[in-house]
Formats: structure tokens, sequence, C-alpha cells
């Protein structure tokens, strides 16, 4: 049996990540500083996923087990020095705490002279994650280390994409998804080209993908739930139940589109369909996904390279359309969550500067006449 080490022992890693690698016959060794989780992981070495479709089956996922890193970082290395693939789901944060294991995991690897190739995937909602992580695990390695790593260790970027809903259960290791997955990773960075796994698809060119999922579904889904928020919604399933909710998150899918054809030659029908699919995946009643964790950090997601703002930069130099995309970034100025930080940052700066100047500060957008277009549409929101 393979070796995995994953580090992330959340929804997303058990949820996805863990029941690919299951499947693909790897024992896995979940990192993490959730100390239930762990303990869980190493009392029963198993766990179950539910599929929330019609008939909600259950997957069994086993040879599992758990390490604290907080509390056992060596273990985590000796893990990684004897992994046949590492993956990571802990969000982009979190990444550079977790570089210093890996390298000294590979410098473990050459100390004890293993040559076997190995590939470290950055499973994030972010483009160029592993190469983000690859940069920060530079910065602990020996320059033998480094020279072996560019040898012997990969970091190709990935991309992947599963609607897990905040949930919470009696058995802390259960955990209910979405039927639809997509991994992709790109096979140009790989050190271990021959190890590919069933039910990743395997591109020389990341970046469509990557881009595609983004500015798709994240982009849908970050709209859905900020349109949703402003006309009152509580759930996803339940905004896009109202057709003006509905009628937006198209438009701004539409839009998506013109932008994902003109920058990478996508089929137009192909698309249309993905994006069906994406709504239908939205909408699928065994999920409740709640707009407020949808919604949740607003200024994150009105960054100059995020969802809303990429997009509508990309489509401006093109001179193609992004009128739904303000509207949608208009709505996100609007949102009011007290329980969350960046909500509440928002708000209070809102209230305490101009809102151009609010604008360049969050958006980082710095063209006047942009930062016109915003502005209108955002008082044309708030002035409701």
């Amino acid at each position: 049996m393979k070796k995995s080490v994953h580090f992330g022992a959340g929804n997303i890693g058990r949820g996805f990540i863990g029941e690919l690698l299951f499947e693909n016959n790897f024992s896995i060794t979940f990192v993490d500083v959730n100390e239930r989780i762990i303990d869980a992981l190493n009392e029963r070495g198993a766990y179950e996923i539910e599929i929330a479709e019609e008939g909600q089956r259950h997957i069994a996922v086993s040879n599992v087990r758990g390490i604290n890193n907080a509390k056992n970082p060596e273990a985590v290395v000796d893990a990684v020095s004897e992994a046949d693939l590492v993956t990571t789901a802990i969000g982009p944060n979190i990444l550079p705490f977790i570089a210093e294991l890996i390298a000294k995991g590979i410098e473990k690897r050459r100390v004890s002279g293993n040559t076997t190739p190995v590939d470290v995937l950055a499973c994030e909602n972010m483009i160029g994650g592993s190469q983000f992580l690859y940069e920060e695990v530079k910065k602990y390695l020996s320059e033998e280390g480094l020279a072996y790593a560019q040898t012997y260790v990969g970091f190709p970027n990935a991309a992947v994409d599963r609607i897990v809903p905040a949930q919470t259960h009696e058995d802390p290791l259960f955990v209910v998804v979405e039927p639809f997955n997509e991994w992709v990773v790109e096979t140009s960075r790989m050190k271990n080209p021959s190890l590919q796994l069933e039910g990743v698809h395997y591109e020389e060119d990341l970046e469509p993908f990557i881009e595609r999922k983004l500015f798709s579904v994240n982009s849908g889904h970050a709209t859905s739930a900020y349109t949703g928020a402003y006309y009152g919604a509580n759930t996803i399933l339940e905004a896009l139940q109202n057709p003006t909710v509905k009628e937006n998150v198209e438009a701004v899918l539409a839009e998506i589109r013109s932008l994902l054809i003109a920058k990478w030659g996508f089929d137009e029908q192909a698309l249309k369909d993905y994006h069906k699919v994406i709504i239908s995946r939205f909408e699928n009643p065994f999920i409740v996904d709640d707009v407020a964790r949808v919604a949740r950090t607003p200024i994150r997601k009105l960054g100059y390279d995020e969802r809303f703002i990429r997009p509508i930069r990309e489509l401006r130099e093109r001179g193609l359309s992004y009128d739904n995309l303000l509207k949608t970034v208009a709505y996100v100025y609007d949102y009011k969550d007290d329980s969350d930080q960046q909500s509440v940052e928002l708000q209070a700066l809102l209230a305490q500067k101009p809102l151009a100047e609010v604008v360049k500060e969050v958006t980082g957008v710095t063209e006047e006449a942009l930062v016109s277009q915003i502005v209108t549409s955002v008082e044309q929101v708030l002035s409701r």
C-alpha cells in the first residue's frame, strides 16, 4: 500500500482528498492540530463520508491515522520522509506554518538516500498554491536540500472543487459532501509522473482550469451568497429560489464565460453546460449551505486578484461587459454580519472614510475610472 501524508484533517481533507487517496489504495496520515479529530482517527483508523444525494449513500474510508503536528512534529517529519505523496487542504494562510515540517521531511529523505521522487500538492482555493508552498519550504532547506528538492521533489499546482458545507455531527470524523468533485493537477511540475490517481485529471497547463474553477465556482457561489443576503436569504438554496438572485448569478456567469472564452479559448457550449452544472450544485436540496459561511471574509473576497475584481479588471482590459459583476461588488459592500470580523471591519471603514478611499484600500484598484464605476454601483445599492 502506498503512503500519503495529508495536512489538514478538516471536512475538505477527510471528505474529498482523503476519499480519493483511499480509493487509490493509499494509507493516509492526517496532520492537524485538532486533538479531538486526531485522537478519533487513531482510535478508529477509519471514518465515514455521506454523499448529499438521493439515497445518501455512505463511503467508509480506512487505513487512516493522525499526527498532532503541534505535539509531535518529529513524527510528521518522519511521515513526510517516507511518503509517496504529500497533499494539503488547510487554507492558503496556513501553508507557511507547515513549510518547515515539509522541509525537514525533505532533508530527512536526502540524508537517508531516498531517491524516489515525490510530489507535494497544495489543494487550496488559490492560484499557484503548490508553488507558493515551495517558496515557503525553500526558506528552510539547506543548499544540499534545495538541490535534492529540485531533482526529486515536485510541487505541481492543483485545482480542487467540491462543496463541503459547514456542519456539526456527534461523530467528529463524519462528513457530508456533495456528489460532484474535480481535482486537476499540472503535469509539467510533477517529479513522479508515473504516480497518477484515478479520479484526478492531469493537465500540462493548469492555469486555464484553475481560472475556470475560481471564476466560475467561487465567483458564482459568492454571487449567490451576497445577492441572496441582499434579498434576505439565509441559505444558498433559499437564495437561488428567488428568481432575481438566480438571474444575477446567471448573468455574472455569462460575463465570466465571455472572459474565459476570450482569454483561454474554451468552447462556449461546454462552458454553458459547466455553468448549468455549477448552479445545479448550488441548488442541491440535500445540502444546507448557509449564506453566512459562503459570504464570510468579504474584504478578502474583494481583493485585487480575487473572484470579483480580477475578472472585472480583465473584462475591462478586453472591452467586455462586467455590469453584473459590478452590481455584485456593491452587494458585498452592503453585506453585514456582526459575527464576521471582516464584515464588521468593512462597515466600520465605510462609516469612517469616503467611499472612493475605501474602494481603493480594499480592492487595490488605482485606475480612477474603474474606482468611479465601483463607487457609483455601491452608492446605488447603499442608498436603497
